[in-house]
């Protein structure tokens, strides 16, 4: 499952659920059966509900900084709706298995040598 990877410890955004929170949900049969609808559903009518493009956006100041009177001292974070992070794990994951078996792209991997990237294709 696209949840099971998740760190248990984030903070949760505008829904104030975690991902302990929905990875309890998920042991419910019909709740899980409710967010695969939901996400077949963004998937079919191709549109993204406004309730999971909201977010809290906090600024933390970078330790140490004796000056914080310069934007690059700060360090913004962005808590995004939780259900919304999981349907967006779920297809991603469709997506990448379906481009994989239709051999629509090919495994890859970047390396880093000489200070340059290189694409090696497996």
């Amino acid at each position: 499952m696209a949840i099971n990877k998740c760190n248990n410890i984030l903070t949760p955004g505008l829904d104030k659920l975690s991902w302990r929170h929905l990875k309890a949900i998920m042991y419910n049969l019909l709740c899980l059966k409710n967010i695969i609808n939901i996400a077949n559903i963004c998937i079919n009518l191709r549109y993204w509900p406004l309730h999971f493009k909201m977010l809290i956006s906090i600024i933390i100041p970078n330790p140490n900084k004796a000056l914080y009177n310069i934007p690059k001292m700060f360090r913004p974070i962005v808590l995004l709706n939780m259900l919304g992070k999981l349907i967006e794990k779920v297809i991603g994951k469709r997506l990448q298995f379906q481009a994989l078996s239709k051999n629509v792209i090919y495994l890859c991997y970047w390396v880093v040598s000489n200070n340059s990237l290189q694409l090696i294709l497996v």
